[in-house]
């Protein structure tokens, strides 16, 4: 059995797809003119973060990212712990269409459904943990992740003294629109269309999915049919899953 599923686990057998966004297009010709929407607009603030606190998770890192965004006049928070801010999709999104990257800390888990909103406005994704991200969608996002996003590894979350605001003011203002362009270029492939439609153009990330789970059967197939077991390894635990090369210390 393979699972898909908006985060995987470290079970071989489970592949990550996008969380949904907001935008659930019918015809290509709104993809293209949200695409000529988000080239458009100035954006004042450099970096935004959109959420509330974790004071219940000793190794959270969104408290320290909060206090770093609200002392910088670089940066938009959000607070999402405050009233209905983050339920309704017109404030996340023009908070997220007006700064150039978003940041993207692990939540109650690895990933976070903002990562999708993020892109989804044109937004850079900054990253502080693989598993947000680089080690999950493997279908869906690039592998060349310095392309699209930013990645700062946060190894010893007590230990670690945010210079976010630097680390962002030092990309070039080239980088920064090549980067947007390629986040851009994504957009098609994290959204969900309208289920009552067809895109003639685009793949979404449901057509993107399917196509890799029959990728995935073909591949099984081709093993029976050289007197391979296709069981071997499907569905084993994968402890380093969550991790690259960049994080080991």
């Amino acid at each position: 059995m393979s699972m898909l599923a908006v985060e995987a686990s470290s079970w071989n057998n489970d592949i990550a797809v996008p969380y949904p966004t907001p935008f659930h297009p019918s015809k290509d010709s709104q993809i293209l003119l949200w695409l000529r929407k988000i080239r458009r607009p100035k954006r004042p603030y450099l970096f935004t973060f959109i959420g509330a606190p974790r004071p219940q998770l000793d190794d959270s890192m969104r408290g320290k990212i909060i206090n770093h965004c609200r002392g910088s006049r670089f940066c938009k928070f959000l607070d999402c712990s405050q009233g209905d801010n983050c339920y309704n999709p017109n404030n996340f999104m023009k908070v997220f269409q007006s700064c150039v990257f978003c940041l993207q800390p692990p939540g109650d888990s690895h990933t976070r459904k903002s990562i999708f909103d993020a892109i989804l406005a044109g937004c850079i994704p900054v990253f502080f943990d693989a598993g947000s991200a680089y080690t999950q969608y493997l279908w869906h996002l690039p592998m060349n992740r310095t392309k699209y996003s930013v990645y700062i590894p946060v190894r010893d979350v007590k230990e670690w003294n945010p210079n976010i605001e630097k680390i962002l003011l030092g990309f070039s203002e080239h980088e920064v629109l090549a980067m947007r362009e390629e986040v851009i270029k994504l957009i098609p492939k994290i959204i969900y269309a309208d289920p009552s439609s067809k895109l003639e153009i685009f793949e979404d990330a449901f057509d993107i999915a399917v196509n890799g789970m029959l990728e995935k059967v073909e591949r099984v197939r081709e093993l029976i049919k050289n007197g391979s077991d296709p069981s071997i390894g499907f569905a084993d635990v994968d402890p380093y899953r969550y991790s690259f090369s960049d994080d080991q210390s």
